[in-house]
């Protein structure tokens, strides 16, 4: 492995680190004055994976890895919204990536592109896992919104709708009916202070 390989590998953790800074647009059109970032919800859609993978008897590290590399190509192509897809051809996420890990170590170029590939396949428990975390987790981030006076009525509708696990199904319809801070209070009210 050549130092040029080690340049190409860091400049890809410098460049996924972007994804702090860039902010999701579909909360930005709906009016959320400071939303989470593409990597907020990459770190919560990768834990949401493995949950989702223990629920329902699949790998849970194997989902929770798909998950973290399922938006890196957005360092690329931004996060574009729903309404901008209608009338934006971007390019595959399977050439970003490509274009991402090209100079990288040949063993981390294919675990990448791996990963990218399999996640859109949805072709193994883990992939659909780690897809329907992407939708739950942004039903969740709604239901927060939400609670903070966003009308975000049509993004729980439309991640609702893309659940296809029992899981995640069950994990969004409790979602729905709770509040995002009640488990605060119940630890607080369980355990006498100290």
């Amino acid at each position: 492995m050549g130092e040029q390989q080690d340049v190409r590998a860091l400049d890809y953790l410098y460049e996924v680190g972007l994804l702090k800074r860039y902010k999701r647009t579909g909360w930005l059109i709906a009016g959320v004055p400071d939303p989470e970032s593409i990597a907020d919800h990459s770190h919560r859609t990768a834990v949401t994976a493995a949950v989702i993978a223990g629920l329902e008897g699949a790998d849970p590290e194997r989902a929770a890895f798909l998950a973290l590399f399922h938006d890196t190509q957005e360092t690329r192509l931004t996060d574009i919204p729903y309404i901008g897809k209608r009338y934006l051809k971007a390019s595959p996420n399977s050439e970003v990536t490509a274009d991402q890990v090209a100079g990288m170590p040949e063993g981390l170029a294919r675990l990448i592109a791996g990963a990218e590939e399999e996640y859109e396949a949805r072709e193994s428990v883990e992939a659909r896992c780690a897809k329907d975390a992407d939708k739950l987790e942004c039903l969740l981030q709604a239901v927060e919104y939400r609670e903070q006076g966003t009308d975000t009525r049509a993004w729980i509708d439309t991640s609702l709708a893309a659940l296809k696990t029992d899981s995640a199904q069950r994990l969004a319809k409790l979602a729905l009916d709770r509040s995002p801070l009640a488990w605060m209070h119940e630890a607080r009210d369980s355990k006498p202070p100290k």
